[in-house]
């Protein structure tokens, strides 16, 4: 294995690393806001949470790791991957997500959706009710996808023996 071949296999297992951490603190977020509200959150509920301190910071760290985790899978893990395959990612995004999804491990569509959830955790969601309602419950849908996504990456990586 030549050290480029072996810097790509090291960045993208600490890219899945990454992204492995991120979500296992979502569902640590997840499961504490679980057991106090029932998802989707109602107006009540959203009121609740954010007048309680102990509730609004896993609502924080929600926010912040599936941000993280994103934003990691997005920036890291799909180019690693591709360069840990020995495939070229000097192309734009658009294209190394359809080279994902010939493959499977992705769909593009889905990818934009987690996007924008992305781009509404930017907003300051305590002063915006309903902005804040759409964001938690909008992670709380979408979370599973990203493990999905995650997971593909690293059964793909087992069988391909670049992790």
């Amino acid at each position: 294995m030549g050290d480029s071949a072996l810097i790509y296999r090291k960045r993208f297992e600490s890219a899945l690393h990454e992204a492995e951490t991120h979500l296992r603190r979502i569902d640590t977020a997840c499961g504490m806001l679980n057991s106090a509200y029932a998802f989707p959150l109602s107006r009540k509920d959203f009121h609740d949470l954010t007048t309680n301190d102990e509730h609004l910071a896993f609502a924080d760290q929600l926010i912040f790791r599936f941000s993280k985790a994103q934003d990691c899978i997005g920036a890291k893990l799909f180019k690693s991957f591709l360069l840990a395959q020995g495939e070229n990612v000097d192309k734009p995004f658009l294209d190394i997500l359809n080279s994902l999804e010939k493959i499977r491990m992705l769909s593009v569509d889905s990818w934009f959706e987690l996007r924008e959830i992305r781009n509404e955790i930017a907003h300051d969601y305590e002063d915006d009710e309903a902005a804040g309602m759409n964001i938690l419950n909008g992670i709380i849908v979408h979370k599973d996808e990203l493990k999905r996504i995650v997971s593909l990456f690293r059964q793909s990586a087992l069988e391909t023996g670049i992790a």
